[in-house]
């Protein structure tokens, strides 16, 4: 016989608040991942289709370097990839039993190296407009 439980409403946004640091830190590191999976396939098709020759393929890469918002979106790809290393260095230091007791500190600090990465290339992404 299986016992019931009742885990609340989806709509109670209340229990985000509980969430740790780790939960924060699988929540991101899951979402990181997906993003650079799709940008795999983004990738894979846009080379694809772009290497019939030479020329097509340098026209390609200039028509999408001159919008603004591809180069918004290179630089979430930044902080997407450096986040996803730094949490996965984090991950595999725990897996060795390294630092087990400051968890939350190496998360945090994996955000905020992430984020002065980030910022930190921003006038290079945005430099060529």
């Amino acid at each position: 016989m299986s016992q019931s439980y009742d885990r609340g409403l989806i709509e109670d946004f209340g229990r985000w608040q509980e969430f740790s640091a780790g939960m924060w830190a699988w929540i991101f590191h899951k979402f990181t991942g997906w993003v650079l999976i799709g940008y795999l396939f983004t990738h894979i098709a846009v080379l694809s289709t772009a290497t019939v020759d030479a020329g097509t393929y340098t026209t390609t890469l200039q028509s999408l370097e001159s919008f603004l918002v591809v180069r918004v979106l290179e630089v979430g790809l930044l902080a997407v990839a450096v986040f996803h290393i730094l949490n996965g260095v984090r991950l595999l230091f725990v897996d060795l039993g390294v630092g087990l007791e400051a968890q939350d500190k190496a998360f945090y600090a994996a955000l905020i190296v992430s984020a002065a990465i980030t910022v930190a290339s921003i006038p290079t992404f945005l430099g060529g407009l």
